[in-house]
Protein backbone atom coordinates (compact mmCIF):
# COMPACT_ATOMS: atom_id res chain seq x y z
CA UNK A 1 0.00 0.00 0.00
CA UNK A 2 0.92 3.63 -0.49
CA UNK A 3 -0.18 6.54 1.68
CA UNK A 4 -0.24 10.08 0.29
CA UNK A 5 -0.22 13.26 2.37
CA UNK A 6 -0.88 16.59 0.69
CA UNK A 7 -0.13 20.05 2.02
CA UNK A 8 0.06 23.61 0.78
CA UNK A 9 -3.54 24.48 0.07
CA UNK A 10 -4.58 28.02 0.97
CA UNK A 11 -6.68 31.01 -0.03
CA UNK A 12 -5.11 33.41 -2.52
CA UNK A 13 -6.16 36.27 -4.77
CA UNK A 14 -6.30 35.92 -8.54
CA UNK A 15 -2.82 36.12 -10.02
CA UNK A 16 -1.25 34.64 -6.91
CA UNK A 17 0.86 31.53 -6.54
CA UNK A 18 0.84 28.41 -4.39
CA UNK A 19 2.93 25.29 -4.19
CA UNK A 20 1.29 22.03 -3.24
CA UNK A 21 3.29 19.12 -1.84
CA UNK A 22 2.54 15.43 -1.63
CA UNK A 23 4.62 13.06 0.43
CA UNK A 24 4.19 9.36 -0.26
CA UNK A 25 4.98 6.58 2.17
CA UNK A 26 4.67 2.81 2.13
CA UNK A 27 5.54 0.76 -0.96
CA UNK A 28 6.92 3.69 -2.93
CA UNK A 29 9.19 1.45 -4.99
CA UNK A 30 6.12 0.21 -6.89
CA UNK A 31 5.07 3.69 -8.01
CA UNK A 32 4.54 3.98 -11.79
CA UNK A 33 3.41 7.59 -11.96
CA UNK A 34 2.11 10.37 -9.75
CA UNK A 35 -0.30 13.16 -10.42
CA UNK A 36 -2.57 15.93 -9.23
CA UNK A 37 -6.30 15.95 -9.72
CA UNK A 38 -8.87 18.47 -8.58
CA UNK A 39 -12.57 18.61 -7.89
CA UNK A 40 -14.58 21.81 -7.75
CA UNK A 41 -18.03 21.92 -6.10
CA UNK A 42 -20.63 20.28 -8.32
CA UNK A 43 -18.07 19.13 -10.87
CA UNK A 44 -16.35 15.87 -11.67
CA UNK A 45 -12.81 15.22 -10.58
CA UNK A 46 -10.36 16.13 -13.33
CA UNK A 47 -6.70 15.49 -13.99
CA UNK A 48 -4.49 18.55 -13.58
CA UNK A 49 -1.02 17.16 -14.18
CA UNK A 50 0.81 13.86 -14.17
CA UNK A 51 4.45 12.77 -14.19
CA UNK A 52 6.13 9.49 -15.00
CA UNK A 53 9.50 8.12 -13.95
CA UNK A 54 11.43 9.40 -17.00
CA UNK A 55 10.18 12.95 -16.51
CA UNK A 56 7.35 12.66 -19.00
CA UNK A 57 4.75 15.24 -17.95
CA UNK A 58 1.21 15.88 -19.07
CA UNK A 59 -1.02 18.82 -18.19
CA UNK A 60 -4.64 19.76 -18.57
CA UNK A 61 -5.07 22.42 -21.24
CA UNK A 62 -6.52 24.80 -18.68
CA UNK A 63 -3.30 24.89 -16.63
CA UNK A 64 -0.59 24.68 -19.30
CA UNK A 65 1.92 27.47 -18.91
CA UNK A 66 0.76 28.24 -15.37
CA UNK A 67 1.26 25.02 -13.39
CA UNK A 68 4.39 22.88 -13.13
CA UNK A 69 4.52 19.37 -11.74
CA UNK A 70 7.81 18.07 -10.35
CA UNK A 71 9.07 15.17 -8.36
CA UNK A 72 12.00 14.84 -6.01
CA UNK A 73 14.23 11.81 -5.71
CA UNK A 74 12.36 9.83 -3.09
CA UNK A 75 9.07 10.57 -4.83
CA UNK A 76 7.90 13.72 -3.05
CA UNK A 77 5.61 15.43 -5.50
CA UNK A 78 5.00 19.14 -6.05
CA UNK A 79 2.62 21.31 -8.00
CA UNK A 80 3.74 24.89 -8.52
CA UNK A 81 0.70 26.97 -9.41
CA UNK A 82 1.23 30.46 -10.79
CA UNK A 83 -1.19 33.07 -12.08
CA UNK A 84 -4.06 31.41 -10.27
CA UNK A 85 -7.57 32.06 -11.54
CA UNK A 86 -10.96 31.94 -9.89
CA UNK A 87 -11.72 28.72 -11.76
CA UNK A 88 -8.74 27.00 -10.13
CA UNK A 89 -10.70 26.85 -6.88
CA UNK A 90 -11.06 23.20 -5.93
CA UNK A 91 -9.91 20.44 -3.65
CA UNK A 92 -6.62 19.16 -5.03
CA UNK A 93 -5.78 15.49 -4.68
CA UNK A 94 -2.49 13.70 -5.01
CA UNK A 95 -2.76 10.39 -6.84
CA UNK A 96 -0.44 7.54 -7.71
CA UNK A 97 -0.62 4.39 -9.79
CA UNK A 98 1.26 1.37 -8.57
CA UNK A 99 1.14 -2.24 -9.72
CA UNK A 100 -2.57 -3.16 -9.85
CA UNK A 101 -3.79 -0.27 -7.69
CA UNK A 102 -4.41 3.46 -7.53
CA UNK A 103 -4.10 5.51 -4.36
CA UNK A 104 -5.41 8.95 -3.41
CA UNK A 105 -4.60 11.47 -0.75
CA UNK A 106 -7.20 13.21 1.42
CA UNK A 107 -7.04 16.42 -0.58
CA UNK A 108 -6.07 20.01 0.13
CA UNK A 109 -8.30 23.02 -0.48
CA UNK A 110 -7.21 25.77 -2.87
CA UNK A 111 -9.44 28.83 -2.94
CA UNK A 112 -8.88 31.69 -5.35
CA UNK A 113 -11.00 34.73 -4.59
CA UNK A 114 -10.81 38.49 -4.70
Amino acid sequence: QVQLRESGGDSVQPGGSLRLSCEPSGNIFDIINMGWFRQAPGKARERVAQIWSRDRREYAESVKGRFTISREHGNKLYLQMNNLKLEDTAVYYCQTDVLNATYWGQGTQVTVSS
